[in-house]
């Protein structure tokens, strides 16, 4: 079934809402949102939209934006210790902010930073910022960045949750065509469990998983 969860492979997802542009399921078991499998954006459109997207790593209110991330691997980590910027993206914050720290980070994105022999090493933590909400395979790539992840390491994930209380239809967060998965907090535990994380933790829109 092409619209098998991308998350969980479950193949009985439950329709969920339609807008004029895009079908939505929802997975019952792992609890994710995501587009129907046949509209997902291709490459060069989803490339594009990146790169419309004012990121100019001096703006102050993109630098406040993500510094619940950048706070909180300055907490949890020193200078000699490794990280990843996964996602990147054209303008990769995190990583000028904990780089003018002394901080050694090193930035990954298929479109923009794609060295893949990054992903054949191992890190003490990975960001992903407002970044896991554009993949097309959660599966995989979550497997991936527990891979990538040392023992004792950590995933910082920045993402807008859905859950109750929102009126799906006018969320603003599913109106970009690149968000294409979305999660609940049920969705980050399934992922702590099927991934072997050994634990996950909330704060807002910044969810941390330890190895």
């Amino acid at each position: 079934m092409s619209n098998s969860c991308p998350l969980c492979l479950r193949a009985q997802p439950e329709f969920f809402y339609q807008s004029r542009k895009q079908k939505y399921y929802h997975c019952p078991h792992c609890k994710g949102i995501f587009f129907d499998r046949e509209m997902l954006p291709d490459p060069e459109k989803e490339k594009g939209r990146y790169e419309s997207h004012n990121n100019d790593i001096y703006d102050e209110r993109y630098q406040a934006f993500v510094s619940p991330v950048v706070e909180s691997v300055l907490q949890d980590f020193t200078e000699g210790e490794k990280g990843l910027d996964f996602g990147a993206g054209p303008g990769p914050v995190i990583s000028k902010l904990l780089q003018d720290k002394n901080y050694d980070i090193v930035q990954y994105d298929p479109y923009f930073y794609n060295d893949s022999t990054l992903l054949e090493k191992k890190y003490h933590y990975i960001v992903c910022c407002e970044v896991i909400e554009h993949f097309y395979t959660p599966q995989k790539d979550f497997e991936l960045l527990k891979k990538l992840l040392l023992p004792g390491g950590k995933l910082y994930c920045m993402t807008q949750l859905y859950g109750e209380g929102i009126d799906f239809g006018r969320w603003h967060y599913k109106n970009d065509n690149t968000h294409v998965f979305f999660y609940q907090k049920e969705t980050m535990l399934y992922i702590k469990n099927q991934f072997d994380f050994n634990h996950v933790r909330f704060s807002g829109r910044l969810i941390v998983f330890g190895h």
